[in-house]
């Protein structure tokens, strides 16, 4: 990466950090573009050079953190050794379930303001590199494990819909259990989901 992409990239970085402290501290509404760059300390023109308008940063935004996540589980795993589709999809949840509970700003966002619009784009653009990243190794290691699935980007929604809606109940105000209670159950439904819509297939 040359001098200008990397300054590039830090500007579009501290736009969007610095859009998430402002929407945590005067929601998004509240929150105006002169606002996030003049805290940047950037110029108004140079927001108009990564984004449309706030909406577009806020969906950005929700890509990037959920792609951070993403990105903090893929290298987690990689360090782990452990086999079978089912078992590293559940790791894979229970890491970023433990960084959402350290982080329950983080949580509320991302539930909050996450579609499958948003989703579909996060793993169709190159626009958060760890998401992709996930998004690879999630249909490489299907593959690897002769899993059949048709539709994955559907399955892997469902999956991270019902952790982030699960999340917000128990990890945010313990209901109807805590987390660490509600736990077991949500494995259990997750090993249904893909016992449900994917197949094993013959190595």
């Amino acid at each position: 990466m040359g001098k200008l992409e990397r300054k590039k990239l830090q500007k579009n970085t501290t736009l969007l950090q610095t859009a998430f402290e402002l929407f945590l501290e005067k929601g998004f509404a509240k929150t105006t573009i002169s606002d996030i760059v003049n805290r940047a300390g950037l110029a108004k023109g140079t927001f108009y050079l990564y984004f449309r308008d706030k909406y577009d940063l806020r969906d950005q935004l929700v890509i990037h953190k959920t792609g951070q996540l993403f990105m903090d589980a893929h290298e987690a795993i990689s360090k782990e050794d452990i086999h079978g589709f089912e078992n590293q999809m559940l790791f894979v949840v229970d890491h970023i379930i433990e960084a959402l509970k350290k982080d329950p700003a983080l949580l509320r966002f991302i539930t909050k303001n996450l579609s499958w619009g948003i989703f579909k784009h996060a793993f169709e653009n190159t626009v958060t590199e760890g998401s992709q990243q996930f998004y690879d190794y999630y249909l490489e290691q299907m593959k690897k494990d002769h899993i059949a699935c048709e539709q994955p980007d559907i399955v892997l929604f469902t999956i991270i819909e019902l952790v982030g809606s699960t999340c917000y109940s128990c990890i945010l105000y313990g209901e109807p259990v805590s987390m660490d209670e509600y736990l077991p159950c949500l494995h259990q439904v997750i090993h249904q989901i893909l016992n449900t819509f994917t197949t094993k297939a013959e190595p």
